[in-house]
């Protein structure tokens, strides 16, 4: 399969938190750095997400938004 995002980001699931309707899911990508994505649990079960098993992080935005305190 290929897709237009060019930001693919290959790590280990780490962590699958599931709420009602949504699971967030950890990704440890290296060098301490995780990213989290919010999913459908539906999907979760549909990819047969597990902790321990390879997976991607595929991040796809139109803008980035900076903030300070």
């Amino acid at each position: 399969m290929k897709i237009s995002a060019r930001n693919i980001l290959k790590g280990t699931i780490i962590e699958i938190v599931r709420g009602a309707t949504t699971s967030h899911v950890r990704i440890d990508i290296g060098g301490a750095a995780t990213v989290t994505a919010s999913i459908t649990n539906e999907a979760v079960a549909d990819l047969k997400l597990q902790a321990g098993k390879p997976a991607y992080a595929v991040i796809k935005a139109s803008d980035v938004m900076v903030g300070i305190d």
